[in-house]
């Protein structure tokens, strides 16, 4: 017989699932991910054959807003078809930028002059932001009416409508 140990935050986890009526613990299981690119030019370009912006997201490994802004409103949004990228701070990896210029994940959030985790941009046609970014976590009761507002006008300067 294999004997299960939680945690008491696993357990409260679950506790507060079960009272909003997820009943199994496998809704804690995986996190939710988004994708990240090696390319923000390839990204925007498949973006913009699609006639959406591109939305990146600016990540901070274990920020919990993030985790809130990456689950509960950009994962649905990459479900319906909108090319949604996150780019990580801190992180080294290479990244080809909109101009084709190659850096590290961190050092294009340091050229973009993003200090603050999450941040969510909007680009179109030549690598412009074509929409005010979201910088912070906001009042979530707010977050998506910000994040719908945003993402129209980034919609409208990439259609021209």
């Amino acid at each position: 017989m294999r004997t299960t140990h939680f945690s008491r935050r696993q357990a409260l986890q679950g506790l507060t699932l079960c009272m909003a009526g997820v009943t199994t613990w496998d809704a804690m299981a995986v996190p939710v991910a988004l994708p990240t690119t090696g390319s923000l030019q390839a990204s925007l370009v498949q973006a913009l054959q699609a006639k959406q912006p591109l939305v990146v997201m600016v990540s901070l490994h274990g920020c919990p807003f993030c985790k809130v802004v990456r689950e509960n409103y950009l994962y649905p949004l990459l479900a319906s078809g909108l090319q949604v990228v996150q780019v990580d701070m801190r992180d080294n990896r290479a990244l080809i930028d909109v101009d084709g210029s190659t850096l590290t994940q961190d050092a294009w959030v340091r050229k973009q002059g993003i200090k603050l985790a999450p941040t969510v941009l909007f680009f179109g046609a030549q690598g412009r932001e074509v929409a005010a970014r979201l910088t912070g976590a906001y009042l979530p009761d707010f977050y998506g009416a910000y994040l719908d507002e945003q993402l129209a006008v980034a919609r409208r300067v990439v259609t021209g409508r």
